[in-house]
This record gives structure tokens, C-alpha cells and sequence, in this order.
């Protein structure tokens, strides 16, 4: 006789509406601000005289500013709680926005970006710590799948959506209309998500720093966290600024029709936001594990990179929805984590896996851009052979990430205790 499995836990709809939405429409923003220099890049670059090493400069001071914030934030996500810690760092981000569209040089437009990065740092690990203190544990997975979907969406408005707006208005006005709704969502999370205590928020500061050290040097950590270190970090460097570009000059797009291929990858990327969150809550009634879940969606998205860039005589565009789809298993690694450490550090956890990953994205952003200079460019456009040296590179770095997870085997690691 099978054994009965409880269905899973049902979700307060009071809490979905105090703690999810405003959580969630933050993140939709930050992902939004994370991509949207793909789209505008060429703008950027014609109107400010940019070369390909500064775009990517550029560009990545959001994920460098938004890296060296992850461990503080985690300190602070876990001392004072989501709700003041997220909403404060929104202001942030809102004066951020107001200085790009203001800006008039590399050194502004930087400076802005970098406030944006800052300002975007609590914006999922925020949202991750109040599911952790408001929702059973069980859910989380389903929680995080939904917060990176809407994340998606967020990205989803950073293509066709931007493209019009900058075509229409210019991207100075459109980030200066952007600045009023990030003011209003920080409002609404300050003003309406309740408080809890925080476990976390009795420990001296010293313990709280030695606790990070430890997430570093305990060995599952990054046996079960580098899919996401690489893939994810690849994939989100190249959506939000060298996919557009490589579209454009490898494969003969318009901007705007470049710009309709991101749109489609990001629905495919909510789509497995979806499937691979909620999913996983389901499937693991079948017996179908999260980890067994991230190995074999890891492993579609890395293989679907390797077809997108390099096989010829292939629909370029489905391989590019399909990596989409692919790569966001890889947020799987937050949920199976976070079982295997305590509630008061799920914090400081969360932000150290991401900042391994911005790390990894600022990286990628900088280094393909200073590859693609090693090679002659025509009218602004980088050269086949330029993309393909750099592509190989990541698609290598990918591909050793997910041989690390496959020898994982269920229940390694240290099992999740209290406090």
C-alpha cells in the first residue's frame, strides 16, 4: 500500500496580499532596472562616445555595487528584518533612477547604475526572509518560483516595453517616471507589511560575522550553490546587456525585433519560474526530489546554451527560450539550502549565494565585453568570431557547474536545525 503524502499547506490569502505583493512588485522593479541597458545599450553607447569594455563597465557597476551590498544586507535582513531593510534600500534605488536620467558622462551613468545595484541588493533576499518568518517551510519553494516569475515579468518590461519608451519619450524620461513608482512601492511595503521579530536579532555583531564565514566554508553550500553561481549568473550577464547586441550583429535582428526575443525569453523564464517552484512542491509528492529537479533542469538549460550559440542550421529562437526556461532551475538551489541551516541565518545565506552570483554576472559582463574589444569591430558591430571565443568560455564554466551537482546525492550536508 503506497504510503499517504499531506497535501501541500495552504497559503493564507490575507499574508499573499500584506507580505507577497509588496515583496514581489520590488523584485519585478529590480529585475526590470537590471535589464534595461540591453535594450538602450546602443543608445548609450552612440549618445556618450561608449566603447564595448566601458558598456560592459557601465553596465556592470549594477551587479558589482549590487555584489559588495549582498553580505551587509544579509547582516541587516537578519538584525532588523525585511520589511525596513527592503523598504529603506528602495529610496535608494528610486534616487538611482533619478540620477541616470539625469546623467552626462560614463562617470554619472555609472554612479547611477551603482545606486540602482545598491539599491536593488535586498529586493529577492528581502522578499526570501519574510516568506521564511510568514509562510511554512514547505511552501517556500512554491513562494520563490512565483517571486522569480513576477521577477521575469519585471524583465519581460525591460524589452518591447522599453524599446517603446525609449523610442517615444527617451530613456532619461522614462527612467524619471520610473523613479515615482519606485517612491511608491517603497511607501506601500514601509507603510503595510507587518512586523514579526526577527530570530536573528539578539546576536552581537561579531557572532553574526562569523556565521557568514561559515556558510563559506561549509562544503555543500557550493557543491549544491555553484548552478547557480554560474548558470544563473551567466544567463542573467548576457540577458541584460550581450544578447541584444549578439542578435543584432550575428544574426541580422533590428533592435526591436531583438528586443521581441528577450521579451519571449523572459515569459519563458516566468514560465519555469513556475514550473520548476511550484512544481518542485508537487512533484516531490511523487517522490521527484528538488535536488534531482535542479540536476536534470540544470542540465536541459546548459545544453540548450551549447545549441543556441554554437549548433548551425537551428531555430535560434526557441534554443533561446528553451536556455530561458533551463536556467531558472537553477533558483531551486535558495529552497534546498535553506534546509540545511538554521531560520535565524536564512538571511545571510540567501545573500551569500547571491552575491557569489553578481560576482559571477559582473564578471561575465566586464570579461565578454574586454574579449569582444580583442577583435577588430565594423560600424559598431563585434565580429562572429569575438561572440564565439567569449560564448565558449561561459558555455565551459556552465557546463563544469552542473558535472559539480550531479555527483550531489540526496540528504548530503548538514540538516536544518532551529534558531
Amino acid at each position: 500500500m503506497r504510503p499517504t503524502i499531506d497535501p501541500p499547506v495552504a497559503l493564507p490569502g490575507r499574508l499573499l496580499a500584506l507580505v507577497f505583493v509588496p515583496f514581489a512588485a520590488g523584485f519585478f522593479l529590480s529585475f526590470m532596472f537590471r535589464n534595461a541597458n540591453a535594450v538602450i545599450s546602443k543608445d548609450l553607447a552612440t549618445e556618450f562616445s561608449l566603447s564595448s569594455s566601458e558598456l560592459g563597465l557601465l553596465t556592470s557597476a549594477y551587479f558589482l555595487a549590487f555584489a559588495a551590498m549582498q553580505i551587509p544586507v544579509g547582516v541587516f535582513l537578519d538584525r532588523y528584518g525585511p520589511r525596513r531593510v527592503t523598504a529603506s534600500l528602495l529610496l535608494v534605488l528610486a534616487a538611482g533612477s533619478g540620477a541616470f536620467a539625469l546623467a552626462e558622462g560614463l562617470g554619472s551613468l555609472a554612479l547611477g547604475r551603482a545606486l540602482i545595484g545598491i539599491g536593488a541588493s535586498a529586493a529577492l533576499m528581502g522578499a526570501m526572509k519574510a516568506y521564511s518568518m510568514w509562510f511554512p517551510l514547505e511552501r517556500l519553494a512554491t513562494l520563490y518560483g512565483w517571486t522569480v516569475a513576477i521577477g521575469a515579468l519585471g524583465a519581460v518590461s525591460a524589452t518591447l516595453p522599453v524599446e517603446f519608451a525609449a523610442s517615444q519619450i527617451g530613456w532619461r524620461a522614462m527612467f524619471a517616471g520610473l523613479t515615482l513608482v519606485v517612491l511608491a512601492v517603497s511607501a506601500c511595503m514601509f507603510l503595510f507589511v507587518p512586523e514579526k521579530p526577527v530570530p536573528g536579532a539578539t546576536e552581537r555583531w561579531s557572532e553574526q560575522a562569523a556565521r557568514i564565514a561559515s556558510i563559506f566554508a561549509t562544503p555543500v553550500f557550493w557543491r549544491i550553490g555553484l548552478p547557480m553561481i554560474l548558470v544563473q549568473g551567466t544567463y542573467q550577464a548576457l540577458f541584460g546587456l550581450w544578447f541584444v547586441p549578439w542578435l543584432m550583429d550575428t544574426q541580422e535582428l533590428p533592435r526591436s525585433e531583438a528586443a521581441q526575443w528577450l521579451l519571449w525569453a523572459a515569459v519563458a523564464y516566468a514560465a519555469g519560474s513556475i514550473f520548476f517552484g511550484q512544481g518542485s512542491d508537487r512533484m516531490a509528492e511523487r517522490g521527484i526530489s528538488q535536488l534531482a529537479l535542479l540536476k536534470w533542469g540544470s542540465a536541459f538549460g546548459v545544453a540548450s546554451y551549447f545549441a543556441l550559440v554554437f549548433a548551425p542550421g537551428v531555430p535560434k529562437f526557441m534554443l533561446l527560450l528553451f536556455y530561458a526556461f533551463g536556467s531558472v532551475a537553477t533558483s531551486l538551489c535558495y529552497a534546498i539550502l535553506s534546509r540545511r541551516f538554521p531560520l535565524s541565518m536564512t538571511g545571510r545565506l540567501n545573500t551569500a549565494l547571491n552575491v557569489s552570483m553578481f560576482v559571477c554576472a559582473f564578471i561575465v559582463q566586464i570579461g565578454a565585453g574586454m574579449l569582444l574589444r580583442l577583435f577588430p569591430a565594423d560600424a559598431g558591430r563585434y565580429s562572429s568570431e569575438a561572440y564565439a571565443l567569449a560564448f565558449a568560455i561561459l558555455g565551459a564554466a556552465q557546463l563544469a557547474a552542473w558535472l559539480f551537482v550531479v555527483g550531489v546525492r540526496e540528504g548530503e550536508g548538514a540538516a536544518r536545525t532551529g534558531g
